[in-house]
Formats: structure tokens, C-alpha cells, sequence
């Protein structure tokens, strides 16, 4: 081998390739920002009612330090960011109890339509 030749530079595959997303960028997605990465909601943060409520318990704690230091400014600031997740949070629980509401609907539909069945079938007998 001759040692005074440089190597082409070979890539490494990525160990860690879980984490890479292979997304295709030319397909009309609006989830995509002007360099190709997904935006920063990827995870379903915001539709996790817990990590909203966490997070909007941050933000109150905020404000409360921003307020306790004298800073009354930097204090609102937090409080409109904690009113914007309580807004959404609101409306996951919204949205949650509808999905029960619906499912306890559909279930006694069922158990009726069962009965009904039952009724029709001891009948014809």
C-alpha cells in the first residue's frame, strides 16, 4: 500500500440511526421547515394532556419567580405562554371526555341491539 496517498473519505454508517427520520422531501407535507426537518411537534407533545399540563405548571412557576424578583414584564410574559396551555389543555379534556361520552354511547347501542337480537330470536322459536 502506498503510504503517501490519501483515503477518500468513506462515511460511517450512524450507529445511532433510531434516531434519524429518512423522510422524503419532495412529497407536499406541510410539516416540513424550508431545510427539511419536522417541526418540533413531531412527538405529539402538545396532544399528550399530561406533558400540556406540565408544562403550563412551568410556566405558572415562572411568572410567580419573574414576579417574586421584580420583573413584572418577563412575569406576564410567562403568564400568557401558561393561559396559551391552559387553553389547550382545556380543550384535550374537551376532546377526551366527548371520546368517552361517544364510547359509552356506542357500548349501550350494542348491548341493546344484543337484546333486541335475543328478543327477535326467542320469538321466531
Amino acid at each position: 500500500m502506498n503510504n503517501n496517498r490519501r483515503r477518500n473519505f468513506r462515511s460511517r454508517p450512524q450507529k445511532n440511526s433510531f434516531r434519524r427520520r429518512n423522510v422524503s422531501l419532495a412529497s407536499n407535507n406541510n410539516n416540513f421547515n424550508n431545510n427539511g426537518n419536522i417541526n418540533f411537534n413531531r412527538n405529539g407533545s402538545m396532544n399528550n394532556i399530561h406533558n400540556v399540563e406540565k408544562t403550563m405548571q412551568k410556566f405558572q412557576q415562572l411568572a410567580k419567580d419573574a414576579q417574586s424578583n421584580g420583573d413584572p414584564v418577563l412575569a406576564q410574559n410567562y403568564l400568557q405562554h401558561a393561559d396559551h396551555y391552559l387553553r389547550r389543555f382545556n380543550e384535550l379534556n374537551d376532546k377526551k371526555e366527548n371520546f368517552i361520552e361517544k364510547q359509552k354511547n356506542s357500548e349501550k347501542n350494542v348491548s341493546e341491539d344484543l337484546t333486541n337480537n335475543k328478543s327477535i330470536i326467542q320469538n321466531s322459536n
